[in-house]
């Protein structure tokens, strides 16, 4: 037989062999990847902040701690600075509510966190039944229909923080602890017309800070920062005021000040007045 007739005979059957093979195996086209692998919103995948891990806090002893104050201050979603908290695409009343609802936080009705709410509970603060009367205008009759109102991320403007300044001799140091937040509602009377604010509910922030540290916040100043809630509120990057400190009759500041000729203002410096003593007692420690 030829040479060059058997070295052909040969490469056409192996060929075919291996053509028959390849037919066995699965084909995957690019048509076989998950559409979140295809499109993707970016330019790379971000995981930083999902894989985030926080460190628990420092043991304290109650011998070490000299001094300590609880203050309750007013975060307004309304300042430039505070804009973060109703970003459209991840505003912080979603993020709380659906940790809520994945069983993450446990919400409390007070701000001693005593009275621990259910899911129920909380559902139905949130989305409320009312009945409202409306004209029928093909029967000339009045109707009372079952309406669901719910509280979007939008209605709320403010969120209120209680927190813990103390002095610590062991590190000689002035430090904070936020203790809780809680998301104010703004109502309207129907009869009165007249507004008035309350609490939806308290987070506990010490069990909520791993949760916080796995969302994003928005930065203004770069988009792929990776920079979470946890990060925020452990690095005070928000604008508040104070609306009390403890006090013997417990009273707020705008109670205080509720009979003065100008309260608002009244309220406003005693509120600067204690941000001023928080800075000053650290400082007067210390002689220079």
């Amino acid at each position: 037989m030829n040479t060059k007739l058997f070295i052909f005979i040969c490469f056409f059957f192996a060929s075919t062999m291996m053509v028959a093979q390849n037919d066995d195996k699965e084909i995957i086209t690019e048509s076989s990847e998950p559409i979140e692998g295809l499109f993707l919103d970016d330019i790379v995948e971000r995981t930083l902040v999902e894989e985030n891990k926080i460190l628990e806090y420092e043991p304290i002893r109650e011998a070490d701690i000299s001094w300590e104050k609880r203050i309750w201050r007013v975060i307004d979603c309304r300042e430039k600075m505070n804009l973060v908290f109703k970003y459209p695409v991840a505003p912080f009343f979603n993020i709380v509510k659906d940790m809520a609802e994945n069983g993450e936080i446990t919400l409390f009705k007070e701000e001693d966190f005593k009275d621990p709410m259910t899911i129920e509970a909380v559902d139905k603060i949130l989305n409320r039944i009312d009945t409202v009367t409306t004209f029928n205008y093909d029967t000339y009759e009045e109707e009372i229909k079952i309406v669901r109102n719910e509280i979007y991320w939008d209605d709320i403007n403010q969120y209120r923080m209680k927190e813990m300044w103390y002095f610590d001799e062991e590190s000689s140091m002035m430090k904070v602890r936020i203790l809780g937040i809680a998301p104010i509602y703004t109502e309207v009377d129907d009869e009165t017309g007249v507004e008035f604010t309350y609490p939806l509910f308290w987070l506990y922030y010490p069990e909520a800070r791993e949760g916080f540290a796995r969302n994003r916040v928005f930065n203004e100043f770069n988009d792929i920062a990776p920079r979470s809630w946890y990060d925020l509120f452990e690095e005070r990057n928000f604008a508040s005021y104070i609306i009390k400190k403890t006090n013997p009759l417990d009273l707020r500041i705008k109670d205080i000040y509720e009979r003065s000729p100008i309260p608002g203002i009244d309220a406003l410096l005693e509120s600067e007045k204690i941000k001023a003593e928080l800075f000053n007692f650290e400082h007067d420690l210390w002689e220079y």
